[in-house]
């Protein structure tokens, strides 16, 4: 009961936010209620017939599932050869992440707008995806690193041996064995580019390419807001 009841505190926020859903607009700004006195779906009906919301929310899943496939990838490819082949290279490379991901983010946005807006990609997905790739792509690194470090190098070896290449003993062994790493480098690097606001407002300029974070906000006008 109490485990309940701190559950039902923290997610507060979100449950008046299902219940505003279904309140009509007049209702919810006269305040003084949680529960609804009945419910309505006139805002849905609002959002699917007025509004490009559903636009938004296609362009939210397509630039985060191409920012995490991509991430995937290079980051599956990176954190494998950091934890086999050890090397001066590979040391200085993997201190080299740790101070790009602590870089500040705002520096680099001017100059990234000006390298995309000469290359013709301002105002495009690609632009987006190539950039949230790059973002969450050291963390994405030193997890796989992680993974793949707790998994003896005796099974691919034992792979190699059946006659297995070292890429065939990656994809077939080390990889079928890090599930779990995969599902949370994937959880953390959609999430991550599903919510970002600040890049996807300032390289994505037309509302049709908007996507959620940025287009919402459409919402938020100068003397009221549409809850």
């Amino acid at each position: 009961a109490l485990l309940a009841a701190i559950v039902l505190l923290v997610n507060l926020p979100i449950v008046a936010m299902i219940f505003n859903s279904f309140t009509p607009t007049a209702e919810i700004l006269a305040g003084g209620r949680l529960l609804p006195e009945a419910l309505s779906l006139a805002n849905y009906r609002y959002l699917t017939e007025r509004t490009p919301f559903w636009t938004y929310f296609g362009n939210s899943f397509a630039i985060a599932l191409g920012g995490t496939a991509l991430g995937i990838v290079a980051a599956a490819l990176a954190g494998y050869s950091l934890s086999r082949y050890r090397s001066a290279g590979a040391t200085v490379y993997s201190r080299l992440l740790l101070l790009v991901q602590m870089f500040p983010l705002i520096l680099t946005l001017i100059p990234l707008f000006i390298l995309f807006r000469n290359l013709g990609l301002v105002n495009t997905r690609t632009s987006v995806i190539l950039l949230y790739t790059v973002l969450h792509l050291p963390f994405a690194t030193w997890m796989f690193k992680a993974f793949f470090d707790a998994i003896p190098r005796e099974l691919e070896e034992a792979a190699m041996i059946d006659g297995a290449t070292r890429f065939a003993a990656f994809w077939r062994v080390i990889l079928r064995l890090s599930g779990p790493g995969i599902a949370a480098v994937t959880i953390f690097s959609f999430l991550f580019s599903y919510n970002e606001y600040l890049i996807a407002s300032i390289f994505l300029r037309d509302e049709e390419k908007m996507t959620i974070p940025v287009g919402i906000q459409m919402f938020m006008q100068q003397y009221q807001t549409d809850w």
